[in-house]
């Protein structure tokens, strides 16, 4: 039950490392199962999603060992299938340890898994891609039996490029009997992380990025090292907080490759990415310019996940934009929250209109879910007055330690629990 409060309208300017990224570290640390061994994960935010995936592998009899960002996973006595439901509740990327399972112990019991609530995620296409692979599935009162006494590879469409299906059904498929094809796969940069990883581990996989990943199935895995490719939606939100508290901002660490598919679509709305010797540099341009249409899409799209933190920018452009959530049904919560603000901005469906405001001001305002809870953040950031952020369970979720992030960027934010003195 602890909130941040901030004092908005300082400059956020510095340099900050970008942690390692949530969405590759998650599925990486499911894919150790694969392999009997001591894994070496390096890169490893610091996040209570990751310490939920480490306690589920713990249930299953993983051993884990973190010096700093640092995770050695053993895995030599994992022989547990059942993921305990209070586990499978914690967080949505529980699921990823199916196909890890299956191919290992050959069947696992889970439950529906956990996460945001940001609208309608079901997990069919992902067992609808294990069952292709040859996998027995029986559901009943909300409990997932499957059993997989021999996987084949085989050719498999995906009706929706879904970033989870995709590594689902790539970490089963390495240890299937011949080729698997996934086409209409995702090709989000984790995608390639993870397949660089199983690579690694002696699996053979061609087309990690693109709509078609070819795989030929390997009779046994060996445990490896790699480091987690850094977080670029972590690394948005610093640059778009940046931006509209007019700061300027160096993000050491991350690659240009890293960021290339989302700075395609700030930079028309002027935030300028520049090389820089320790990573990437940020600026603000002249002026916040408007979206005439930004519609979230599957990667190279826009993406859902910078979503709300990209309509606290807009809603200080000089202008009018239409922003459309075409993934999430219900991640439009933080719109209300916003107008609280005094941000102008009118929902239509999935649609919001947003017209440009000089200037936001303080106000108390909840956050329901990561993404939203960090865009309420860094308007709080370049708001005139106090702002009050509760719900900052959600945000430590994906974002280490907020805070202190902002605070040696300038920023004045504190966190305070729900009793404390303001």
């Amino acid at each position: 039950m602890e909130r941040f409060v901030i004092e908005g309208g300082k400059p956020l300017s510095g340099s900050v490392r970008v942690q390692g990224s949530k969405n590759a570290t998650l599925p990486i640390l499911a894919a150790t199962v694969l392999a009997e061994g001591i894994h070496r994960i390096e890169n490893v935010p610091g996040l209570t999603d990751i310490f939920a995936m480490c306690h589920i592998l713990e249930s299953l009899g993983a051993k884990i060992v973190r010096e700093r960002s640092t995770l050695y996973v053993d895995t030599r006595n994992i022989e547990k299938h059942c993921i305990p439901e209070h586990l499978m509740r914690q967080i949505r990327s529980s699921v990823f340890l199916m196909g890890p399972l299956l191919a290992r112990l050959q069947r696992v019991h889970v439950t529906k898994p956990g996460g945001c609530n940001i609208g309608a995620r079901p997990i069919d296409l992902h067992l609808k891609g294990l069952a292709m692979l040859g996998t027995e599935i029986v559901e009943t009162d909300g409990i997932i039996q499957c059993a997989a006494p021999k996987l084949t590879g085989t050719h498999i469409p995906l009706a929706f490029p879904s970033v989870g299906a995709t590594e689902n059904i790539m970490m089963a498929a390495v240890c299937a009997e011949g080729e698997t094809v996934i086409e209409n796969a995702a090709c989000e940069p984790e995608i390639v992380d993870l397949a660089t990883y199983l690579a690694k581990m002696g699996a053979q996989i061609e087309g990690a990025g693109t709509p078609e990943i070819r795989i030929i199935g390997v009779d046994q895995l060996t445990a490896a090292s790699h480091q987690v490719m850094s977080d670029r939606i972590a690394a948005g939100t610093f640059a778009i907080a940046s931006v509209i508290t007019r700061g300027e901002l160096v993000m050491k660490g991350i690659k240009e490759a890293e960021m290339e598919g989302l700075a395609a679509h700030l930079e028309p709305l002027g935030v300028h990415f520049r090389p820089d010797p320790e990573g990437i540099r940020v600026k603000a341009g002249s002026s916040i310019r408007p979206a005439s249409e930004l519609v979230t899409k599957p990667f190279p799209g826009f993406p859902t996940d910078m979503q709300p933190q990209t309509m606290v920018l807009l809603a200080l452009a000089e202008g009018e934009s239409r922003v459309t959530e075409n993934i999430f049904e219900r991640r439009l919560k933080h719109v209300h929250e916003l107008k609280k603000m005094g941000a102008d901005m009118h929902l239509d469906g999935c649609t919001v209109t947003i017209r440009g405001v000089k200037r936001l001001k303080g106000a108390e305002v909840f956050a329901s879910d990561l993404r939203s809870g960090a865009a309420l953040v860094i308007a709080g950031l370049a708001a005139c007055g106090r702002t009050v952020v509760h719900g900052v369970h959600h945000i430590d979720r994906g974002y280490e330690p907020m805070e202190e992030t902002f605070r040696q960027l300038g920023g004045n934010i504190k966190r305070i629990q729900k009793d404390a003195e303001q």
